[in-house]
């Protein structure tokens, strides 16, 4: 089919996530048709390097015929399996059992789903139900970080602080409650990390007195934040606030959806921070984007008391399509790929990432550089002693994302001018090169626009 006509259908029946649906039936969608490593190709035959991974997801890269192999395999053996009525499949066994083996701690049962919007989902409920069978049904309130991102379901979104998932909804909801980010680039108590961690559990402990301490039910955190901007912590701040929690019987998820897979270097962010979550949510990374696939990870300690809260009693929750044979076959594949090397290759590729974007912090229009592994940002600034942000007039969320596609590039173009990287873990230096060189190139293009140049003036 012609792109043209494609472009038509589009505009016409196919909803996009997030998105102007105003704005994107006037620019049209950009048609992807191949890929391989880490190179994506437009249906115009456009080359570009993906930087972005998909949506923070092809760790393991695009075109592994290994997987389409086990995707295949697994489909005319047996293309569906239910985890209902005590039925289930090997390759969700099987995987269930590599991940627990490889997880920290006690994080010793594996509750599969489509995805991070609706592992997050799963443990509100798992978290709610562990209350009511410990005997505190009182404890239903629960605290994210502003700037954090914890999907776009329902509840989900009420966790997520970001506005764009707020507006028009009618969330958060009155027992969903904030803390401000730790954000070392723009936190008003500087950027010393001692500085940040206290202020952070000073901030913890005034909201959790204000709202109750026998009410609180759990914390979200990322390990870093990562559609707020690629907000990396202060080494030692999430293990503080974890500590916290546990004093106060808090339960805490680490939203691993990003970070978790080799994203920023061992196979779980955690391990990096040496914290042990109550709860654990993956996906994308899981089977490298290639089917739908997330996890909640369950301690032993909190499994112990839902499984013996329901005794007898079905605990009500699980869908369709948890543990799918083809997904969990995927899942053992890609976690094979990982481990054969690409997890190493990741480790080197994202120290050149970082030493190259590094060193484009020279470039007038970068004020900060920050990242950890193969998981990075240039926040961009007109002023880098008052830290002034791109103006909102020069859009540079939509510029700077089409500036980049021209000339070969896939990266995330924040709104608040933050240019995001999450490329695939197995680029060659050439691949790293490229996004670095055509990086360069794209912010020496936004330098010279107009509205830039006034007001940097």
């Amino acid at each position: 089919m012609l792109a043209n006509s494609l472009i038509e259908l589009d505009r016409a029946h196919l909803i996009h996530p997030v998105a102007s649906y105003r704005g994107h039936e006037k620019i049209g969608v950009r048609v992807l048709k191949s890929a391989k490593g880490a190179i994506v190709t437009e249906a115009s035959g456009h080359q570009l390097v993906d930087g972005f991974a998909g949506l923070w997801c092809v760790n393991a890269g695009y075109g592994h015929d290994s997987i389409v192999e086990a995707a295949a395999r697994q489909m005319r053996e047996l293309p569906y399996a239910t985890g209902y009525f005590d039925l289930g499949c090997e390759p969700a066994i099987r995987l269930a059992a590599e991940l627990a083996d490889r997880a920290p701690g006690d994080l010793d049962h594996v509750f599969f789903t489509l995805g991070g919007s609706d592992a997050v989902d799963s443990t509100i409920r798992f978290v709610r139900y562990y209350w009511h069978a410990k005997g505190e049904p009182q404890r239903d309130q629960f605290i994210s970080i502003e700037q954090g991102y914890h999907g776009s379901s329902t509840v989900g979104a009420g966790l997520t602080a970001l506005p764009a998932f707020h507006a028009g909804f009618g969330i958060p909801f009155d027992w969903q409650h904030k803390i401000a980010s730790p954000y070392p680039y723009r936190n008003p108590v500087g950027s010393d990390a001692e500085a940040i961690i206290a202020a952070s559990l000073a901030e913890l402990k005034a909201k959790i007195e204000a709202i109750g301490p026998e009410r609180v039910a759990a914390f979200y955190a990322e390990p870093i934040q990562g559609s707020g901007g690629v907000i990396v912590p202060p080494k030692g701040w999430i293990k503080a606030v974890r500590a916290l929690c546990r004093e106060h019987g808090i339960l805490f998820i680490a939203d691993e959806v990003i970070t978790g897979f080799g994203r920023t270097g061992p196979l779980f962010a955690c391990t990096d921070e040496d914290i042990v979550p109550d709860f654990m949510t993956t996906a994308k990374g899981l089977t490298s984007g290639y089917v739908p696939m997330g996890a909640v990870f369950m301690a032993d300690h909190v499994y112990q008391v839902i499984a013996d809260g329901a005794g007898a009693t079905a605990v009500g929750h699980g869908y369709t399509y948890s543990a799918h044979p083809v997904s969990a076959a995927v899942g053992l594949e890609v976690l094979r790929l990982y481990e054969g090397g690409i997890f190493e290759n990741g480790i080197k590729a994202g120290q050149r990432l970082m030493a190259g974007l590094q060193a484009l912090g020279d470039h007038p229009l970068v004020g900060e550089v920050r990242g950890r592994g193969m998981l990075a940002a240039l926040e961009l600034v007109v002023d880098k002693e008052k830290k002034t942000p791109l103006p909102a007039a020069a859009m540079p969320a939509r510029r700077i994302f089409d500036r980049a596609w021209e000339n070969g590039l896939v990266i995330r173009a924040f709104a608040n001018g933050v240019l995001g990287y999450a490329p695939p873990l197995c680029c060659t230096d050439d691949d790293i090169d490229a996004i670095l060189e055509r990086t360069r190139k794209t912010l020496d293009q936004t330098l010279a626009d107009p509205d830039i140049r006034h007001a940097m003036a």
